[in-house]
């Protein structure tokens, strides 16, 4: 366990985009009621979750990591939590399908809720009030009074999430992602794409697998793999009075976990020397996230990974690049080769949206597919230069059919932007683009697989 270190030490550290609570007196009564709440994860499934990225940072395996940018209180409901799943299943199967390594699923769910934001306030007609900072923080809507932090809104978030992880658990576990159900994952508004169809002959060769398995005398219903699917939650730790809230010591290790979600990731906004944030995510057993972006060098990088890993475990820290598609083959090379240097083992995963927000000509925010694709592209050439391992992507996607992100071969246009724009934050890819992302990144992993074999021919 890290030394001088206690879930409350973040308090004596400085703590950037946290909320301010007129009345801290509440704030308290609610984190104290949190704290003798169940755990929502349990410390042994975030150790299952690290061993499995022990397994990508050794180039054995790959991160898929994705769901919505913010969670709210409005679109709670079960269909687009199965919606969003199953996405995620069919992004899964065909990078599974490509690459033939273990496809690491990690939701953006049960748990994304707090943002932070660029400014604190916003001015809308001449009004100006305190930001949106999530659903579990304030209201979207723009009142004076909804705008307020109201501590009750963790105890909404919290019932949300558990009751988000329960379908989740049932979804990966009870019949629902069975390899036999694959033809079934496709929503139906993505049959006018043409990677449905793609998706389909992946099908048609899964099920001929399963069929050759069974005439051979294995029989499916009964290899567990099959079945169902291991499947995590992840968040970004910035509410932290939540957080210290949630965190419970081990049982069986003594160790403390965040018990909100299995992987929990630090921003780039608040990942820097001296932050509360990394203060209290160093002591936490989790696996964890670090965004990488154009203002980390490599010397702060090497300090923030001596203080969240000083024992080097792996399968303990993925490395977020978020570069933007023009800045990724320059900045991305120094980070990784320090890295490199001086031996951390840790996974690399792409985030492709964040850099890319641009502000159609339709007065609303998106990310276009094809910058999208070219960070993803940038990516892979400059591990594959440097001779390491791409070992994941983070996305921000819903199961809704959503038109929030320009492109893709279902081409959305900025007219067409505002038909379907319901995201409470940043754009999000829809079913339909997240599968052609999942098909391009599946060529990328092939061709990966190509060059480490030649390599090794070599």
């Amino acid at each position: 366990m890290a030394g001088n270190w206690t879930p409350a030490s973040w308090t004596a550290h400085e703590g950037r985009h946290l909320p301010r609570y007129p009345d801290a007196a509440a704030l308290g009564a609610v984190t104290e009621r949190l704290t003798s709440f169940p755990p929502l994860v349990f410390a042994g499934e975030a150790r299952a979750l690290k061993a499995d990225l022990a397994q990508v940072a050794q180039g054995k395996g790959f991160l898929l990591q994705g769901g919505d940018c913010a969670e709210s209180f409005a679109e709670f409901h079960p269909n687009n939590i199965r919606d969003t799943f199953r996405v995620l299943l069919q992004m899964a199967v065909v990078l599974t399908f490509a690459s033939k390594q273990p496809v690491i699923k990690v939701g953006r769910m049960a748990g994304q809720f707090a943002k932070p934001r660029s400014a604190p306030t916003e001015v809308q007609d001449g009004v100006e009030l305190p930001s949106y900072l999530g659903d579990n923080i304030n209201g979207i809507e723009f009142t004076p009074e909804a705008r307020i932090p109201d501590p009750q809104r963790l105890l909404q978030a919290y019932s949300q999430s558990a009751a988000t992880l329960n379908l989740l658990r049932a979804f990966a576990g009870g019949g629902y992602a069975n390899l036999r159900q694959v033809h079934q994952w496709t929503l139906d508004y993505m049959g006018r794409s043409p990677w449905a169809d793609r998706f389909a002959v992946t099908a048609d060769k899964i099920g001929e697998a399963l069929d050759f398995m069974e005439a051979c005398g294995v029989d499916p219903r009964t290899v567990p793999q099959l079945q169902g699917t291991s499947f995590y939650t992840s968040h970004e730790a910035l509410h932290l009075a939540y957080e210290q809230a949630m965190t419970r010591q081990d049982s069986l290790t003594g160790d403390w976990y965040d018990t909100s979600a299995h992987m929990l990731w630090v921003g780039d906004r608040t990942r820097f020397e001296g932050s509360a944030h990394v203060e209290f995510l160093r002591g936490v057993g989790n696996p964890l996230g670090m965004k990488c972006g154009p203002s980390l060098t490599p010397d702060a990088l090497l300090l923030l990974l001596d203080t969240l890993n000083p024992a080097r475990e792996a399968g303990r820290i993925t490395l977020i690049s978020r570069f933007g598609d023009d800045k990724v083959e320059a900045g991305l090379p120094p980070l990784v080769r320090a890295v490199q240097r001086e031996g951390h083992p840790a996974v690399w995963s792409c985030d492709p949206m964040h850099g890319n927000v641009i502000k159609a000509d339709s007065g609303f925010k998106t990310r276009p597919f094809d910058r999208i694709l070219a960070e993803v592209k940038g990516f892979f050439a400059v591990h594959r230069a440097e001779g390491t391992h791409a070992g994941g992507i983070h996305v921000e996607m819903t199961g809704q059919d959503v038109t929030e992100c320009v492109g893709g071969a279902v081409a959305i246009t900025d007219a067409a932007l505002a038909d379907r724009y319901h995201t409470h934050c940043d754009p999000r890819l829809n079913a339909a683009q997240s599968l052609e992302l999942a098909f391009l990144l599946a060529d990328m992993l092939n061709l990966e697989r190509g060059h480490r074999a030649s390599a090794e021919a070599a």
